[in-house]
């Protein structure tokens, strides 16, 4: 004991530094940082692709495309459809492929306003127009005068409706 302190001699003994760490990894730290790094990147780039490859917009069809898939998809029913609910349904497909292709608001007036409006000033050839006149003459026959129209008329129909759509050319029949 020295010095008037009574602390024990164990105590007083030095204290001896700690070690430091030993290096036992066999992969050097700067080749894990390389590799952290390029797996970022390319964790980084798939998620860009992702995202971009989401974001662009598909090109819209156009409405002569989507009529005719319509029309097609239409024509695998003709057998299992009523004559009456199909023509309800070509006619729908009609209207709605006249009104994004020439912005006509067929799907607002009845089959007659829309002729008479057509009479004045017309997007369509005189063939088309003929051809329009029919079909929904025909359609509206088996509509609202409930005509007793059989599946070959069903037929008809879809022929007039996608020579229209196909510019008045002779269409091939889907079925």
């Amino acid at each position: 004991m020295c010095g008037g302190s009574m602390m024990p001699i164990f105590l007083v003994e030095e204290f001896h530094d700690i070690a430091p760490p030993v290096d036992y990894s066999l992969v050097p730290p700067w080749l894990i940082f390389v590799a952290t790094f390029a797996g970022l990147i390319l964790l980084g780039w798939v998620v860009w692709l992702i995202w971009r490859k989401r974001k662009q917009p598909q090109s819209p069809k156009l409405p002569r495309d989507t009529a005719l898939d319509a029309l097609e998809q239409i024509s695998t029913e003709i057998e299992r459809i009523s004559p009456y609910r199909f023509s309800i349904r070509v006619s729908d497909i009609l209207r709605r492929y006249v009104t994004e292709q020439y912005a006509l608001p067929v799907t607002r007036q009845t089959s007659v306003e829309f002729l008479n409006a057509l009479t004045n000033s017309s997007p369509f050839s005189e063939e088309e127009t003929r051809l329009l006149e029919n079909f929904l003459n025909r359609c509206d026959l088996i509509k609202f005068a409930r005509y007793n129209a059989t599946t070959a008329d069903s037929r008809s129909l879809l022929e007039e409706a996608t020579r229209f759509v196909k510019g008045g050319e002779l269409a091939t029949t889907f079925a």
